[in-house]
């Protein structure tokens, strides 16, 4: 076997990944292969000697790309999915190839600092509370989980209970407030901790899936006790925003601590012209949001932001013999997630900021959403296309045989997306809004601008056309 340098490799891997990204735009918008076909393009016995690094990466390259979803071209819209910013992969490139543990500022002094700088700049990005603390995490769903650890903490704590050090046995019981319309991965985080994900008190939505101030004094006026209420910025279906301004007082008046999941919605702050969506947050005792959705970073990247740095730190901190002291006012990451080793996700976060900016970022959010309300009122002119939602934001909701009822308009929507899935201009998924299929849209990649989404909404009514005269595939 060829011995070849740490050089060679790497720039084996560089050149497959340079030009898998650089054919992106061309190539269908969903993989070629399905599941089944690509295990067997992978499956072989176990190897009993190995092969040449570059040799491996070539292979890997041939056998995995086909099977890969263009989620980082400009006509991905299947998911709340970033497109992974080449600046941001090359940081995350270099992070591997530096190799180290961020668990701590010892073990890794420019991976915490970078964290550190990087957490300022997201709270004065997103405008908020300066002295909020800022876990480094996965993605939106363990940042949810961080956040609702230091709310039952802390709501515990005052009601006398310590649930770090004694569990939930005979711990007083907490009430959730949480939307109808929420997040499946907060009622996950919830069933994490302890609460159960049907133990909780739903709060009624409206149409777009909000939590409205009536309703949500309504289910207040039935809590007692210990309170953490789940707000939401950023419904995954239609972009919708709580009311949180209304909401505000009233869980202060319940003594409740506030979480929001935002984990895209939450960008909105990044820009004058969609910060009026979130009037109110920054009054929550705590945040989620995800870094590899509109920040671009690659995967996985999420936030977890806490307003009170001791609440966040009882509920995250592991101490063991062997770990360094932390010295008073240092900063130390793994005292805000649950993880002792992991990546140094601050490097990309510092990089995508550093890159784009304060104006880059706003002017990006501004033009996903300005390219959903174009897709949203070309689709709205062509008859038997019915947009759902209000496009308040990045998400489009369709339902296709406007005047079609129940079963029939569900086949056409099923049949629609299915011939546009196959078509690959472009990707979006399907899904159920209020019983009814739908098909869903997010506007959200960075190499997405107004002319993909003029190709977006042509390909959408072309294929509905086909499905509607028979002609589908």
């Amino acid at each position: 076997m060829k011995e070849e340098t740490t050089r060679e490799i790497l720039q084996c891997a560089a050149e497959h990944a340079a030009r898998f990204r650089e054919k992106i735009t061309e190539l269908p918008q969903r993989p070629e292969l399905s599941y089944p076909a690509a295990l067997e393009t992978f499956r072989e016995t176990l190897p009993e000697r190995g092969s040449a690094g570059s040799e491996v990466i070539g292979e890997l390259a041939a056998k995995a790309e086909p099977g890969l979803h263009a989620m980082t071209g400009p006509r991905f819209f299947g998911w709340v999915i970033g497109g992974s910013h080449p600046v941001g992969v090359a940081a995350d490139w270099m992070t591997s190839a530096w190799g180290q543990n961020a668990g701590n500022h010892h073990a890794a002094p420019a991976a915490a600092a970078a964290e550190a700088i990087a957490a300022n700049w997201l709270l004065d990005l997103l405008d908020l509370p300066r002295e909020s603390s800022v876990g480094f995490a996965t993605g939106a769903t363990l940042a949810n989980f961080i956040c609702l650890a230091a709310a039952r903490g802390e709501v515990l704590r005052q009601a006398g209970w310590d649930v770090e050090a004694q569990g939930l046995f005979g711990a007083p019981p907490v009430v959730v407030l949480i939307g109808d319309d929420a997040h499946a991965t907060v009622f996950s985080a919830l069933q994490f901790l302890g609460f159960g994900h049907d133990r909780v008190l739903r709060v009624q939505t409206d149409d777009m899936g909000r939590i409205t101030g009536p309703a949500f004094a309504g289910a207040a006026a039935q809590v007692s006790g210990p309170c953490i209420a789940i707000l939401q910025a950023g419904q995954i279906n239609t972009g919708a925003f709580d009311d949180f301004a209304g909401m505000m007082p009233i869980a202060r008046g319940l003594g409740a601590w506030v979480h929001v999941d935002g984990a895209f919605g939450l960008w909105a702050r990044a820009t004058p012209g969609k910060r009026g969506l979130t009037d109110g947050i920054d009054e929550a005792h705590s945040w989620a949001t995800d870094g590899h959705k509109w920040l671009q970073t690659p995967y996985d990247c999420g936030y977890a932001i806490i307003r009170d740095q001791e609440a966040h730190r009882r509920a995250m901190t592991i101490a063991a013999s062997y770990l360094p002291p932390t010295t008073e006012g240092e900063r130390d990451p793994s005292h805000f997630v649950p993880e002792l080793s992991r990546r140094a996700r601050g490097f990309a976060t510092w990089a995508m900021i550093k890159h784009l900016g304060r104006e880059g970022i706003a002017a990006m959010v501004d033009r996903h959403c300005r390219v959903a309300r174009a897709i949203a009122q070309r689709l709205s002119r062509e008859d038997g296309i019915n947009v759902l939602n209000e496009v308040a934001l990045n998400q489009v909701l369709v339902r296709f045989g406007a005047a079609m009822p129940g079963e029939e308009g569900d086949r056409l929507t099923q049949a629609t997306t299915a011939r546009l899935q196959a078509d690959g201009i472009l990707f979006a998924g399907g899904a159920v809004w209020r019983g009814r299929r739908v098909m869903r849209m997010s506007v959200i990649s960075w190499l997405t601008d107004d002319r993909a989404g003029e190709v977006a909404a042509g390909a959408i009514i072309a294929a509905w056309r086909a499905v509607r005269d028979g002609t589908e595939v």
